[in-house]
């Protein structure tokens, strides 16, 4: 029989493909043709069924989908430790809005996007559900790098050097949304900031906008306990009950945290099968608290992994969060056996693409699939022995483990260096912007 042409063979000793759960495959290939995943098999049986146009060799490698941030605020990266140990709302008031109001700007997000998306492909991220101002900066800086994006629009009441009211984010969002809408890297998603900066006029515009576009909404929610406090004494009402009041919770809805959650408050989401973003460094780091993530899971709840900002965590970096989610959930639960590495894998990648409503695309490596792939080298005499890759992956590797990533079939990351873009125009931008924002 004759050999199927394909543009490239990526043969590796494991391969963890996330579906099936619980699977990891051993000295098998990865056939992609025209950006998708042909096939997945061993690799006699890959060399013998295709010829490919570039073979990849990774004989020390685990490959995995590529990792997907479920949350993220890119731009932030240039204000990366500018304002540690402190809790949210001082570290909001008192450093980061000030900042903002300062140096928020289509040039800020734009350069602060660019170093965000080169870590975080470095990492092995190959998707990043993104909230912040100018959305249209981001996406310029993401699809530079060649970073697949899902970007928020942003909503908030009070006015900022982007927009001036609720009505104003929403179209100048929209715009944006308009003017990407042929780029197959970068998608659009409702972000209201959070329950207690926009308004219940407001929310039901973003509800009726969510259904009229359908697009995810993107939103933190009970992140800490003087936020659910304050609801309550405002509007008689937790947050979650709330939103579900004004029609907002449903499968679209991605809340980021959810830290700050009673019986109840799960059951709404649960009914309503909304998805959740578990930031946990960031959570821990501004001591807000840890998310009930062993009670979302037993209610079948799609829960992703996200870093948050730099600011707030101070890393884009999806291994470290799997890491630090499976030893939290074992410390809440007393249980060792909670998240296993299988399921905190599964948790950065399937089930936050699944929470983008991006699964049949994106998560796992499956024929017809999206080719976004991460490589990690297992090589080291400090990372051996390795019995069992997933493991492996959670509990010894970080992201300088990571030597190369393909995002829809295309190299970004090769042999740990970027593709797209020099280290030396990287540290251009970031000094340049420390200096701006240390005057």
């Amino acid at each position: 029989m004759t050999p199927t042409p394909v543009d490239l063979l990526i043969e590796a000793r494991w391969i963890i493909p996330v579906k099936p759960d619980n699977t990891t495959l051993e000295h098998h290939a990865i056939a992609v043709h025209d950006g998708r995943i042909v096939a997945v098999l061993p690799i006699n049986e890959a060399r013998s069924r295709f010829v490919a146009t570039k073979t990849v060799s990774l004989p020390d490698h685990v490959v995995t989908p590529g990792f997907v941030n479920l949350h993220c605020h890119a731009a932030m990266t240039l204000m990366r430790g500018l304002a540690d140990d402190l809790p949210l709302m001082r570290w909001l008031q008192e450093a980061i809005w000030p900042a903002e109001s300062r140096h928020a700007s289509h040039a800020f997000v734009r350069d602060g996007s660019l170093l965000a998306a080169a870590e975080m492909l470095r990492g092995g991220i190959t998707t990043c559900n993104d909230m912040y101002f100018f959305p249209e900066a981001t996406a310029e800086a993401f699809a530079r790098l060649g970073l697949r994006g899902v970007l928020g629009i942003t909503v908030i009441e009070f006015p900022s050097q982007y927009a001036a009211d609720a009505d104003d984010y929403l179209r100048k969002g929209l715009e944006a949304r308009d003017a990407w809408r042929d780029n197959p890297l970068i998608r659009f998603a409702l972000a209201p900031h959070a329950p207690y900066t926009v308004s219940n006029k407001s929310f039901e515009r973003i509800g009726a906008l969510a259904d009229e576009l359908e697009l995810p909404i993107h939103i933190h929610i009970h992140e800490t306990a003087g936020e659910v406090a304050d609801s309550v004494r405002e509007f008689g009402q937790r947050p979650v009950a709330r939103l579900e009041s004004l029609g907002l919770l449903g499968p679209s809805l991605i809340g980021v945290h959810a830290v700050h959650l009673d019986t109840e408050d799960i059951e709404r989401l649960a009914i309503h099968q909304c998805a959740i973003a578990h930031c946990p460094t960031s959570n821990m780091k501004l001591a807000s608290g840890a998310a009930p993530v062993a009670s979302l899971l037993d209610r079948q709840l799609a829960v992703g992994l996200g870093s948050d900002g730099a600011a707030s965590n101070n890393r884009l970096d999806l291994l470290r969060e799997m890491r630090q989610a499976s030893l939290l959930a074992k410390l809440q639960t007393s249980d060792a056996a909670a998240l296993p590495a299988h399921q905190a894998l599964r948790m950065a990648t399937l089930d936050g693409a699944r929470a983008l409503g991006l699964d049949a695309e994106i998560g796992s490596i499956e024929p017809g699939k999206a080719a976004d792939i991460a490589a990690l080298r297992i090589d080291d005499p400090d990372e051996l022995p390795c019995y069992h890759p997933a493991s492996h992956l959670i509990h010894v590797l970080d992201r300088r483990a990571v030597s190369d990533v393909w995002v829809g079939g295309q190299r970004r990351v090769k042999h740990g260096k970027l593709l797209q873009i020099t280290n030396t125009e990287l540290l251009g931008i970031a000094r340049l912007w420390q200096n701006k924002l240390r005057q």
